[in-house]
C-alpha cells in the first residue's frame, strides 16, 4: 500500500472554548475502472456505482481508459460532480484507491491530480490485485493466482505473502466482445500470459499457486462462459470470487477501515472562519 503525501495538519488547535468545527475526518474507497467508478463510505457502505464519464450526457467522455487516467481534469470533474458534495466542506477525507498494478507513479501522480478537487487529508493507494484478495476473504499467506477481466482490461497477478509477485495486463474486456472478439480469443490470451509466467517463474511460485485454483474477478466473472473455458484450459479450477465486479472495492474498504484506526492517520479539525490558519510545512516524503 503507498501513502501519498498527506496535507499538513494545522498547528493552531482551536481554543478550549470553541465548539468542534469537525469529527474524525471522513473515509472513502475509491475503485476508479474505466468502465465504471464505484465508491465505498465509511458508515454507509456503497454509495456509488455509476459509469467513469466526465459528462454523464456524453458516454464518449471516458477520462480513463485501458487501466490509464488519459485526462486528469476530466477525472476531476467527474469526481467533483459525483462525490465532492457527500464530503462534509468543514473536513477532508481520508481516502483509499485501487490501482492497476502495472499502472505506476504515472497512474498515482494522475490520481492525485484528479483527487486534489475532493481536498483530502491522505491518499492511500492499494493494488488492484491485493484489493481483490482481501475483498474475497482469501489466505494472502498462500500463493494466489487472480484473473480479473474487467470491461475494458484483463489484468493477471500472482500474490505470494499478500504482495505482488508478477503482475500482466491484456488490452481486452467484456465490452470488446462482439462478433469478431469472443469469450475465446480473452481466454487464449489469459492462458498464453499464464503459460508465459510458469516458463518464466524460476521457483515454484506460480505452480503452487495455479494448483491451489485460479479465482476470477471483475465482471467478467459474472458472464457464465469464462469460468468453465479457463478452467478447461488451465485444467485448474476455477472460482469466481463473490460479488466479483465489486471485490476490488471491497478490499479497498477493509484497508480504509484500517487505516482509519491507525494513530498515525489523525482527523484535520478545519479552521473557523475568523481564525485563519497557520500551517507547518515539513518535509514531504513519498513511499512508493
Amino acid at each position: 500500500m503507498t501513502a501519498v503525501r498527506p496535507d499538513p495538519p494545522c498547528s493552531r488547535p482551536a481554543p478550549p472554548t470553541s465548539r468542534p468545527v469537525c469529527g474524525p475526518c471522513p473515509g472513502i474507497a475509491l475503485d476508479l475502472g474505466s468502465a465504471r467508478t464505484r465508491a465505498w463510505a465509511q458508515g454507509r457502505g456503497i454509495i456509488l456505482d455509476t459509469p467513469t464519464v466526465t459528462d454523464p450526457r456524453d458516454d464518449a467522455s471516458r477520462p480513463v481508459q485501458r487501466g490509464a487516467i488519459v485526462d486528469p481534469e476530466g477525472t476531476a470533474l467527474m469526481l467533483e460532480r459525483l462525490l465532492a458534495g457527500r464530503i462534509p466542506r468543514s473536513t477532508r477525507p481520508l481516502i483509499v484507491l485501487t490501482t492497476p498494478v502495472l499502472g505506476g507513479v504515472a497512474y498515482r501522480k494522475a490520481a492525485r491530480t484528479a483527487l486534489d478537487v475532493l481536498r483530502p487529508h491522505t491518499v492511500l493507494t492499494i493494488p488492484r490485485a491485493t484489493a481483490v484478495a482481501l475483498g474475497a476473504g482469501e489466505d494472502t499467506t498462500r500463493p494466489l493466482l487472480i484473473v480479473d477481466i474487467g470491461a475494458h482490461l484483463t489484468e493477471i497477478f500472482l500474490l505470494t505473502d499478500g504482495a505482488v509477485a508478477d503482475a500482466h495486463s491484456i488490452a481486452l474486456g467484456t465490452d470488446d466482445l462482439d462478433h469478431v472478439t469472443t469469450h475465446h480469443d480473452i481466454t487464449e490470451a489469459v492462458t498464453g500470459t499464464v503459460r508465459d509466467m510458469l516458463t518464466s517463474d524460476r521457483t515454484s511460485q506460480t505452480l503452487d499457486a495455479l494448483g491451489n485454483g485460479v479465482l476470477l474477478a471483475g465482471g467478467g466473472a459474472l458472464r457464465p462462459e469464462f469460468t468453465p473455458q479457463l478452467a478447461e484450459e488451465l485444467r485448474t479450477p476455477v472460482r469466481p470470487v463473490p460479488g466479483p465486479h465489486q471485490a476490488a472495492l471491497r478490499g479497498a474498504a477493509k484497508t480504509l477501515e484500517s487505516a482509519h484506526r491507525h494513530p498515525s492517520v489523525a482527523p484535520v479539525p478545519a479552521v473557523p472562519p475568523d481564525r485563519p490558519a497557520v500551517l507547518r510545512h515539513p518535509g514531504r516524503r513519498r513511499r512508493e
